[in-house]
């Protein structure tokens, strides 16, 4: 067929390296910082934290990265991943433009997270650990790490943002369902939380919160190490086998993107595909790359991008990212897993050289795209995506109005089956949009003040 609407690879074409976007960049990275001394960190400073394997990672500067062979044996359950021709959509649009998305809902968590789960679990096993500890917020993070645990031997606590864990049961069944515990935070068993539940008893819990939980569990615990499904260097390095998969399916259609497009929370699945393409525009092809965001929690498109810390409680290294303020707590919007403060240090440095572009939208207009996406692609989101989509519309809608052809390329991140009370919530007319005010934003960024100066 000439133009299929699915584009797959055989096994033994999965990429069998990742690829480190820091070798390429063209404003070197600059260092995250210890908390207590405001110097740079050395990967002696984060071993109570992460096992040294995945620290060298997070410091490398290589190019390629080999994956091992134990790693590529559980990525090949679902990999490599098939991309899509939205040919429905196309129509239901009635645009010129082509419009292709790589399918990471195939993964048996239903989302891209496993990408960099199983590789963690197995690097941690391999070390010699023997339990994790990690945050989740929508829930597909702790999904996903619970699956890889279960995979490799280990012992998983997830601490749920306390909304999410509430909006989203069956998300904490999936986890206990592959041998994970998973509470909600802030919780009672760990300074960290009973500190904020003190202060904020009714809190909806964020990000920044279960990060210092999970953390604190992990420096306290024997064996145990914590576990990050985004915003590092090496999750985003481990999400890029989608670009380099996505790459080999269009060149096998003679396609590129002229537009590539994938939400944004921490950065994990929109790094996966952009990054492979961004080392292109970094050499010189012609292309735009648009991280979405929520307009609630307007991290890239309103804060500035500065050293913060990754969780509200001040224990994690001090990280150059655009950030809210590690004490922001976000409004509880149904898109769980965007309700962070900051953004990947590497997807922040990207956008202060333009070479993406950043993106807020509302959630109807989300939630409005899901739908039509689920009328005529038959695939129901997961609330994050949505935003993907909603930008995929508005690009496809542009090309419309120009009458110009233009090849689009998305991230379909995760199914949205575990998430549909958000869809009841639209359905019914209960959703609202909500802009984050700019006088929120002044005071979460006092958060700031004091910090060093990226």
């Amino acid at each position: 067929m000439s133009d299929p609407t699915k584009i797959f690879l055989n096994e033994q074409d999965m990429p069998t390296q990742w690829y480190n976007i820091a070798a390429d960049m063209p404003t070197p990275m600059k260092p995250p910082l210890h908390p207590g001394t405001g110097q740079p960190i050395g990967p002696e400073d984060l071993a109570p934290v992460f096992p040294m394997n995945l620290i060298e990672q997070e410091v490398s500067q290589e190019r390629w990265i080999d994956i091992p062979d134990e790693v590529m044996e559980k990525l090949l359950l679902w990999r490599p991943s098939p991309l899509y021709r939205a040919k429905a959509l196309e129509k239901a649009l009635d645009t010129p433009a082509k419009i292709f998305y790589k399918n990471e809902g195939v993964s048996p968590a239903g989302s891209h997270k496993p990408n960099t789960a199983i590789p963690q679990a197995y690097y941690n096993k391999e070390f010699g650990i023997k339990r994790l500890t990690t945050e989740t917020g929508a829930g597909q993070w702790g999904s996903a790490l619970a699956f890889a645990c279960q995979l490799f031997g280990l012992e998983l606590k997830v601490y749920m943002v306390r909304i999410s864990f509430d909006q989203k049961p069956f998300r904490k069944l999936m986890m206990q369902t592959w041998g994970a515990d998973c509470i909600p935070s802030p919780s009672p068993t760990t300074q960290a939380g009973r500190a904020i539940l003190e202060k904020m008893p009714d809190t909806p819990g964020s990000l920044g919160i279960a990060i210092s939980e999970a953390i604190e569990d992990a420096v306290t615990s024997e064996n145990t190490r914590y576990s990050l499904g985004s915003v590092l260097n090496h999750v985003m390095l481990h999400q890029t086998i989608i670009g380099q998969e996505a790459k080999k399916q269009m060149a096998m259609v003679n396609a590129y993107p002229d537009v590539i497009i994938g939400c944004a929370g921490g950065g994990s699945n929109f790094a996966g595909l952009s990054f492979p393409f961004i080392c292109d525009k970094i050499h010189g092809k012609d292309m735009r790359v648009i991280a979405v965001e929520p307009a609630a929690c307007p991290t890239l498109t309103k804060a500035p991008f500065a050293y913060d810390f990754g969780d509200t409680a001040m224990t994690t290294p001090l990280l150059p990212m655009h950030s809210l303020g590690h004490n922001f707590v976000p409004p509880p919007l149904h898109a769980g897993g965007l309700r962070y403060h900051g953004m990947s240090p590497l997807v922040s440095q990207l956008v202060m050289d333009d070479l993406i572009e950043p993106l807020a939208l509302h959630q109807l207009e989300c939630y409005k795209a899901a739908v039509l996406w689920a009328r005529t692609e038959g695939f129901i989101s997961a609330p994050e995506t949505s935003h993907a989509l909603a930008a995929t519309v508005r690009e496809a809608q542009r090309a419309k109005e120009e009458g110009k052809e233009r090849v689009i390329l998305m991230n379909w991140s995760g199914h949205g089956l575990m998430d549909l009370l958000g869809y009841d919530a639209y359905l019914s007319g209960k959703l609202s949009d909500y802009s984050l005010p700019q006088e929120a934003i002044e005071q979460a960024l006092h958060d700031l003040d004091g910090l060093p100066k990226p």
